[in-house]
């Protein structure tokens, strides 16, 4: 039964992690930018400032290929680059004014999206599903396997 169950999920998430992530490129590319970058600037916006280092790990990404994007990202004047004053081994990293509109456009269309899916799920269910999203990406993060 475990086997079967373990089967059922990994479809499920199949399905939705290639379903939300057409989604993701639609949108991503509707702003002109990868998805790459789109979920470069989403954690640069919400963050404000950021390290290479620290938005490298977020992304799950090695520090030259998040280096790469970000200097995609500056030569499209979507985001700036700095040395941190202190500790100059750091590099910060925030969004210019076209990038923070960039995220903006990106998290009001992402927002209404996700709102109307949620809007979707009968009411009575809608706890549960959050519910059990955050156990799924808590066994995620603690996985041991």
């Amino acid at each position: 039964m475990a086997n079967q169950g373990s089967e059922v999920l990994r479809e499920l998430i199949r399905i939705l992690v290639r379903d939300l992530g057409v989604l993701e490129k639609n949108d991503a590319s509707c702003c002109e930018v990868s998805l790459a970058q789109c979920h470069a600037i989403v954690e640069i916006g919400r963050k404000g400032k950021i390290s290479l280092v620290d938005l490298a790990s977020m992304l799950g990404l090695d520090k030259s290929t998040m280096s790469r994007t970000i200097n995609n990202l500056v030569e499209s004047n979507l985001v700036i680059r700095d040395v941190d004053m202190e500790n100059r081994r750091y590099v910060i990293i925030q969004l210019t004014e076209k990038g923070s509109s960039v995220f903006r456009n990106i998290e009001e269309s992402m927002d209404e999206y996700y709102k109307c899916i949620f809007n979707s799920i009968p009411e009575n269910k809608r706890s549960q599903v959050i519910e059990s999203l955050q156990l799924l990406k808590e066994a995620v993060e603690s996985n041991n396997c």
